[in-house]
């Protein structure tokens, strides 16, 4: 594409130095934005031909040669230059070298400021769509594990230290549930972003007669902006689409902390397929957690992004400056990162086998059943505080002596409360504990199964 004369060159003097030109030029990451330039101008000529602003017959020969432009770009036969300052710009001087001086008729009525901020949003739209299709993907993954490790028992930790047995189909709902939560934000995202910013032109509006509505309509947007100067000057949408998206990658992060953990010897409560580890180039046993690793890794730059766009907005006047075309590479970037993790990881999970026999072993430890003591005594009648000062001392005593709890005679446990009788035994096994808590949201076998149901039907919606 040749660079021609700048659409501002009547006012200078002089022309751009070079330096300049490739300083500010955003050709070579906005470029991924043509098919929705070319969409939107689609549409804002179809307006303008439909307001009498441009002919019909304009209107058809620069639509006809837009859906060229964009066949061509696909198909690898039209390049972009270094010298193209913006998307924008190349689009419009191929369409003006195909068809003259009716190719710039097209940009009557608009500014760059709100066709950049077209652009982006009609781009994340479609992206939040693909990422709440990944997200759902990785559920529907959770839930299926959920469904085949029912009756695998493993100690739930607080602090990093064992707590209280749990179902692990119980853990994989609980990123379930995160998961839920991040889609529910793409979705409020997408609904404050789904606005139609085309009409605001540079910040005040157009003289020209235009019908936002009918531009609107032509590009599924719901609504219209209502205010020109915050339609140029807002990027809201995009810091809180990075913000869900920072948010999903912690929830990746975290789980993904928990393989490292369980896959090292210490655990070894799951086995990652070798396709998902790498080796060590000195060390011949190693086989490490490489792809689990890298996604808390990446999380650390999403939330980078983040922070860049906040940054970027965080002084800027009214209405539109340069600045903000730094927006794009932390969007451009958050959505590649997140897309690629959640991809990854879904696959991995397919390749990860969980050793319910350690899992039951590790969940025998830890005294994981002394606060089912201290319920079997609220039970009796017992105040909460008094039965938990005595299941302590149980504990302590078993770690003086060196036993479980699962150790002692009915006549230890009587040294501590006389009423204790033989069915403490049945209180402190795991199954026995899980499966009292049957409460909604608890993790017993049947409140686990109701969820995995209820949470099947809660995803089939999406």
């Amino acid at each position: 594409m040749t660079t021609g004369k700048k659409p501002w060159s009547g006012r200078f003097q002089k022309s751009t130095a070079g330096n300049v030109e490739k300083f500010t030029s955003s050709i070579h990451y906005d470029r991924r934005l043509y098919s929705y330039d070319i969409e939107g101008s689609i549409a804002h000529a179809t307006m303008l031909a439909g307001q009498n602003i441009i002919s019909q017959k304009e209107a058809k020969k620069i639509v006809s040669t837009l859906k060229d432009i964009l066949k061509d770009i696909e198909k690898g036969k039209l390049k972009f230059m270094a010298a193209d300052e913006d998307i924008h710009m190349a689009i419009e001087k191929e369409l003006i070298k195909r068809i003259g001086e009716t190719g710039g008729k097209l940009h009557s009525a608009r500014s760059r400021n709100d066709q950049i901020v077209l652009d982006v949003r009609l781009y994340l739209r479609a992206e939040i769509k693909k990422i709440t299709a990944l997200t759902t993907s990785l559920q529907l993954r959770l839930l299926e594990m959920a469904k085949r490790e029912i009756k695998t028992i493993m100690p739930g930790y607080t602090h990093m230290q064992k707590a209280q047995p749990v179902l692990l189909s119980h853990y994989f709902l609980a990123f379930g549930e995160m998961f839920s939560r991040d889609i529910q934000r793409l979705k409020d995202c997408l609904g404050r972003l789904n606005v139609l910013p085309l009409g605001a032109a540079a910040l005040a509006g157009t003289g020209l007669p235009i019908d936002r509505n009918r531009t609107a309509k032509l590009l599924y947007f719901p609504e219209v902006s209502k205010n020109s100067m915050d339609t140029v000057a807002d990027r809201d949408f995009i810091a809180e689409f990075i913000f869900a998206a920072s948010l999903i990658m912690m929830h990746l992060s975290r789980f993904c902390e928990d393989l490292v953990l369980w896959s090292s010897d210490e655990f070894g409560f799951v086995e990652i397929s070798d396709a998902y580890t790498t080796g060590s180039s000195i060390m011949p046993q190693k086989k490490n957690p490489d792809v689990a690793e890298l996604i808390r890794g990446k999380t650390g730059r999403v939330y980078g992004d983040l922070i860049a766009i906040m940054t970027i907005l965080k002084g800027l006047p009214m209405t539109y400056n340069r600045d903000l075309q730094e927006d794009k590479e932390p969007l451009f970037d958050a959505v590649d990162t997140v897309e690629s993790c959640l991809a990854i990881f879904t696959e991995m999970l397919k390749h990860c086998e969980f050793n319910a026999a350690k899992m039951i072993m590790a969940a025998k430890g830890g005294f994981s059943t002394a606060t089912d003591i201290a319920e079997y005594l609220v039970g009796k009648g017992m105040p909460f505080r008094r039965a938990h000062e005595i299941a302590g001392k149980i504990v302590s005593y078993c770690l003086k002596n060196e036993k479980g709890l699962d150790n002692l005679t009915l006549k230890e446990f009587q040294t501590f409360y006389r009423g204790f009788a033989d069915d403490i035994k049945n209180i402190i096994t795991p199954d026995k504990a899980v499966n009292s808590r049957k409460h909604a949201g608890g993790t017993a076998t049947e409140a686990v199964l109701k969820r995995i149901k209820d949470f099947e039907k809660d995803i089939r919606k999406i």
